[in-house]
């Protein structure tokens, strides 16, 4: 059997023509296709605006900054992440607080998340990160009452979730990054995302300030609105200092069509996933979902409790799965400042135990059935 990565771009003629004409046209950046990005990605998810930026790590970095986070403030995330969805409060000079995961769905934990603010008077934290891990939609009606209650902001992290959705109480589908339950969405077109850009990222919100503050951001702080009447066409001005985090027309045209594809890659990504279930039911533990909700499964974890055996095993068979991820609260660096936490030994067990499949729409159904095989081989010994 050839290597089978545990994630995988997806690139297709009408991806190659697409970046091809762009590269014979007037633009190759700051021209119209990002905004033809921004605009079909901001319908797709169902939110008023989207910006476009080089990586979805610039993405929360400006979040941060056009929700004023300030040095010294406090915000509490999850462990069970890739570190820049902790890392960005940093940039700001921020405080990264740990609340605990949920055991069986392996987002932040509404329960931890409560108690931790709970613990600290009014006004100690200015903002939760959580994350939709593996493409699980966190059910954010929930932490927009708490966030209401305490002052608090929210940032959805949907890099791993794009066209997934949970329902809310009055049974309303509620796309991941769509702004109705946070202030702003990051997503994420890294290769082994549902859309490939090759670097590239996109926030989204439904605040027209939010809006205007991350485009002024993500362009030096510059503005050339309303200059040209009254001085001339070459005329600017830098209003704030910002940042040089723009992406490409080349990369836009690559992602919108990459973005007309990814329903069916969803799709696709939970047929994979049903298959994943029905072989491992009863005798391998993953990720549990709620009845009305959409995972989109950019990753398929799996829980064993000799995972490094299984790794190893799986790769001299050219499957090569992944972990997902070391606690970031471990990590050396954020070890060396310190950090504040609740009992995080939810995230630490799942880190123990966790393996990620392959899982991407062009994983073929022999493929699957090759990785099932020697995953339930390995297992049962």
């Amino acid at each position: 059997m050839k290597p089978i990565p545990y994630g995988r771009q997806n690139i297709e003629q009408d991806d190659i023509d697409a970046v091809v004409k762009t590269l014979t046209a007037d633009f190759l950046t700051q021209g119209p296709k990002v905004k033809e990005f921004e605009d079909k990605f901001a319908e797709y998810v169902g939110a008023k605006y989207a910006v476009a930026v080089n990586n979805a790590t610039s993405g929360l970095h400006l979040a941060v900054l056009a929700l004023g986070l300030k040095e010294g403030e406090r915000v509490i995330t999850t462990p069970i992440t890739f570190a820049a969805s902790a890392n960005c409060v940093r940039y700001a000079g921020g405080e990264v607080w740990f609340a605990d995961i949920d055991s069986g769905s392996y987002v932040l934990s509404f329960e931890s998340t409560k108690k931790l603010i709970e613990s600290k008077p009014k006004g100690f934290f200015k903002g939760i990160i959580p994350v939709d891990f593996a493409g699980f939609p966190v059910d954010l009606e929930a932490f927009k009452e708490l966030a209401n209650k305490h002052d608090l902001w929210i940032i959805e992290d949907a890099c791993h979730a794009p066209g997934g959705y949970f329902t809310d109480s009055k049974g309303n589908k509620q796309m991941c990054g769509n702004g109705n339950y946070a202030d702003i969405g990051i997503f994420s077109f890294h290769p082994v995302k549902h859309i490939a850009c090759g670097e590239g990222g996109m926030v989204t919100t439904n605040s027209e300030k939010l809006y205007k503050k991350l485009a002024s951001l993500r362009t030096h702080g510059i503005t050339k609105e309303n200059m040209a009447e009254n001085h001339g066409g070459w005329f600017y001005e830098m209003q704030e200092l910002g940042y040089n985090y723009r992406l490409t027309d080349i990369q836009s045209a690559l992602g919108i069509t990459q973005l007309a594809k990814n329903k069916a890659g969803v799709e696709r990504r939970n047929e994979i996933a049903i298959n994943y279930k029905k072989a491992f039911s009863g005798k391998i533990g993953f990720q549990s979902l709620s009845e009305g909700d959409l995972n989109a499964h950019h990753l398929f974890v799996i829980e064993v409790e000799d995972r490094k055996g299984l790794y190893d095993f799986l790769r001299t068979h050219n499957i090569f799965a992944q972990i997902h991820y070391i606690p970031v609260h471990t990590l050396p660096y954020y070890q060396e400042i310190g950090y504040g936490s609740a009992d995080l030994g939810n995230s630490e067990n799942y880190y123990s135990k966790c393996l990620s499949l392959p899982m991407y729409p062009s994983l073929t159904d022999k493929e699957q059935t090759f990785v099932i095989e020697k995953v339930l081989s390995y297992i049962n010994g």
